[in-house]
This record gives structure tokens, sequence and C-alpha cells, in this order.
């Protein structure tokens, strides 16, 4: 492996940056960045009823083996990606180089949108949790999640070595979690032989489920696996970011659908009545509950919450490195504010302060109106991260074919490149579909985002954003 220091500070360089941020995080840091914001403990303790109840087992046994497939393309896709043009800001820069300063914008707010949501849903829901442990009420609720997120902004604008480790910490405790508590359950509470795995319904009386209700469920896995694309957004504080930001990227979610399965088998075989299992908000801790006792139902409420924690940690990390990116190309209003970066601690202070400020606006704004609206916009926020992730990708693959793209990172799969974006490509659009069947409002919300961003676009920036400081012709010719 190349030295780094210096020579990741001129590989910066290719790109018209200087090395603002600094670079903290190894191999390790940058996988459990990806890892931590994935957290198939939040993901699979929020969705198991809804997945549960439109599939049945299947949609655990069948289902988790198949969104992390499809996922895993995407990472693949993006990871090679990541290797060529390791920047922060990752999929807008991508998305500008490969296309031009229309899609990069369009890229950019697609992902800031989805991230600033997910930041968000994640720091509500720990928020809530610790109110439902604590019997408050939902107006304390409130002021917790107000408080999770500036403890998450003040973490982040301090100090990236201690998040790193943080971080760290997150990715062991993930990990820990998930193979004790499937010990437990298949050792103490398994109820069902293997084969109930690939039973579609979802309770012992009930019909078998539909086609369309099968791809519903798969939501569980769709809404987990999300924000892997933080390893990218930290590769300028990342050593060796050609190699170790993609590696991170595939790593997170490869272990993570490894961890997920393990888990999710293990509760479905502890399920012990389905009536209360489908559908139910709290249905994870609830089988847990029924298969552990009320003690390990706790233990594990706590567990869950700590992951929480650590998900809206790395969450807030990956959004305000995006929108320091953005602006320091320009992208977004006072730009030269957000583009600053602390002089002591290298980290890019206003803009952590920004994406904190807008996190609480979505909450502020939506989560009164009713939960239904709420709950939309998290699945906003799914397929928003998902376009974004969907247009380099697809960039890159034209760009490739048509020759404008021949230099490649060290990460890279030659002639299967091109097949491999366009799976990921058609699989980012099976997870709108998805979403679609899971929430509507979600995607009636997405197109109108889509057309607000497009009159935005047309009237407001189009004449005055140029984009990236180096174009891809620049990149090619090695200059």
């Amino acid at each position: 492996m190349r030295a780094t220091g210096p020579d990741d500070a001129r590989a910066l360089a290719r790109f018209g940056y200087t090395q603002e941020l600094r670079r903290r995080l190894g191999g390790f840091s940058s996988f459990a960045i990806g890892f931590s914001v994935i957290s198939v403990l939040t993901g699979v303790a929020s969705t198991y009823g809804d997945a549960f109840g439109a599939g049945g087992p299947a949609s655990l046994g069948i289902g988790w083996p198949l969104v992390s497939l499809g996922t895993v393309v995407v990472a693949l896709a993006m990871a090679e990606l990541a290797s060529a043009f390791p920047t922060a800001g990752a999929l807008y820069h991508w998305a500008s180089l490969l296309g031009g300063p229309s899609w990069g914008w369009m890229t950019a707010m697609l992902n800031l949108v989805g991230q600033l949501a997910i930041v968000a849903a994640i720091d509500l829901a720990l928020a809530q949790a610790l109110a439902q442990m604590a019997h408050l009420s939902d107006s304390v609720a409130y002021v917790l999640f107000a408080i999770v997120i500036v403890m998450h902004a003040a973490l982040n604008a301090t100090s990236v070595r201690l998040v790193a480790w943080l971080n760290d910490a997150s990715a062991t405790v993930h990990v820990v979690g998930v193979v004790v508590l499937a010990a437990l359950l298949l050792t103490r509470a398994r109820v069902h032989p293997a084969a109930y795995l690939l039973d579609f319904a979802p309770r012992p009386a009930g019909p078998r489920g539909s086609a369309l209700g099968f791809v519903r469920s798969l939501v569980l896995g769709v809404w987990t696996f999300t924000g892997f694309d933080a390893a990218a957004h930290v590769s300028e504080e990342t050593r060796d970011p050609e190699r170790r930001a993609p590696l991170g990227i595939v790593a997170a979610v490869a272990v993570s659908a490894v961890a997920g399965f393990v888990l999710v088998v293990a509760l479905t075989l502890a399920v012990r009545d389905p009536s209360d299992v489908a559908g139910a908000p709290d249905a994870a801790l609830a089988v847990l509950r029924g298969g552990l006792g009320e003690r390990a139902g706790g233990w594990a409420m706590a567990l869950v919450s700590l992951a929480m924690w650590f998900a809206g940690l790395s969450s807030m990390t990956s959004a305000s490195r995006m929108l320091f990116a953005f602006a320091r190309d320009g992208g977004l209003p006072a730009a030269a504010l957000l583009r600053r970066v602390n002089a002591r601690t290298k980290t890019p202070v206003i803009a952590t302060i920004v994406a904190a400020a807008a996190s609480l606006a979505v909450v502020v704004v939506t989560a009164p109106l009713s939960s239904a609206v709420f709950l939309a916009v998290a699945a906003l926020a799914t397929v928003a991260l998902y376009a974004s992730y969907a247009l380099p990708i697809a960039l890159g693959a034209v760009a490739r074919v048509r020759g404008r793209w021949v230099r490649p990172g060290p990460w890279h799969y030659g002639r299967a490149s091109v097949p491999i974006a366009w799976a990921a490509v058609a699989w980012s659009g099976a997870v709108g579909f998805v979403c679609t069947l899971a929430n509507p409002l979600a995607m009636e919300m997405f197109a109108a985002l889509l057309a607000a961003l497009a009159v935005v676009w047309a009237l407001a920036v189009r004449t005055r954003f140029e984009g990236p400081r180096v174009d891809l012709r620049h990149f090619e010719r090695g200059e």
C-alpha cells in the first residue's frame, strides 16, 4: 500500500481542492461509519412488524437475502466511483464530473434531502424510545430529540478523532449485540423449524401472501440499507481513500447483510403468536420479550437505543460533509460560510450546525401534522438517497461506453463495470417501487420534490452554478 499524508493531499489537488479537513480515519473507521449508519439493530427493530405482516416469515427468510444482494450490487458500483474520485461530497462530485453541473446539482439536492431526513428520523426514533423507556410524554420526547441533535452536532464539530473512535465502538456494539441476541433467541426461544422461513402466510390460519405483499415486505431491508455512502463522504478525512473508501462501502453493506440475516432469522424462528407480530410497531421487541422475558426485552430496548444514538451520530457526519463539499463549489446559499473549516478542529463547524438545524426543522414542520406525514418523510429519505446513488452510477456507465471516462481508480472491475452499474441502477429503481407500495404518500412527495428542484434549477441556479473546479477532461489528462 502506498504512503499516505502528502500523497493524499496531492491526489486531492488533482480535483482543484486543498487539504482542509484533517485525515484521521483508517480503514476500519471508514467501514465503521457506513456500518453505523446502516445500523441493522435500528432498522430491524423499526420495521420488523411491517415486513412480517406483509409477507410472512418468507419476507425475512427470503426477502432479506434478496435485498442484501441488490444492495451489494449498488455498493460495488458506488465503490468504483469512490476509488476514482475520492472527495468529500462524493456523489455530487461524481455526477458533476461525469454528467455536468445540472446532474451534479440535482444529485446533491436529492442526497441532502435524504440525509437530513434520515438524521431527523433516527434521532426522533431514539428520543421516542427513551421517552417510552422512562414513561415520559410525547412532548418530552421532542425535547430529548433536540438534545440528541445538539449532542451529535457538537461531537461532529469538535473532533474527527473522537467521532472516529465512537464509530469504531459503534461497530463493535452492533456486532456483539446481534451475536448475543441471536444466540439467546436460537438457544432459549426458538419455536419453529428452519422451514418456517419459507412460509409466506403472516398468520397460521390466514391466506398466503400475494406477490405484491411480498414485494412490500422488502421495506425492512430497503429502509435499513441506506447511508452506506457515508464512507465516501469522509474521503478527505480518510488516509489512502482510493482504496479504503471503496472497501469501507462494500464491507459495511456485506457485514450488515450477514449480521442482519442472523438477527431476522433468530427473531422469526422465535415468533410465538404471529397475530401479535404482524404489523405491530414494536414487533421485534415483543418477540424478544415473549421469548426471553421482560428483563431481556428491556436490555434489548437499551441496546437498540444505543445503536440508534450511534447511527444518528454517523448520519450527522455524512450530512455535514455533504453540505461542506457542495458549498465549496458554490452550490448553496451562504456558501462562503458553509464551506468554512475551523482552524483548530479542522471540521466544517457551520455546515454541521446547519445540518443539525435543518434536521430539527424537518421534525418541527412535519411531526406535529401527523405520524403518517412524518413516516412519509422518512420513506422519502430512502427514495431520495437511492435516486442520488443511481444518478452518478448511470452517468458513469454512459461515460464509460462513450469513452469519456477511461481512467478508473485502484478499485475497478474492468469489463464488468458497466453491467454492474446498470444492475445497480435497476435495483435502485426497484427500491423506489418497494417504497411506493409501502408508503404511496412518500412517492407523491418525491414527485413534488423533483418538480420543485427542476423549477429552482431553471429559474435560480442554472445561470450561476458552474460545478466542480476540475472537469472530467482535465482529470482524464492527468493534469
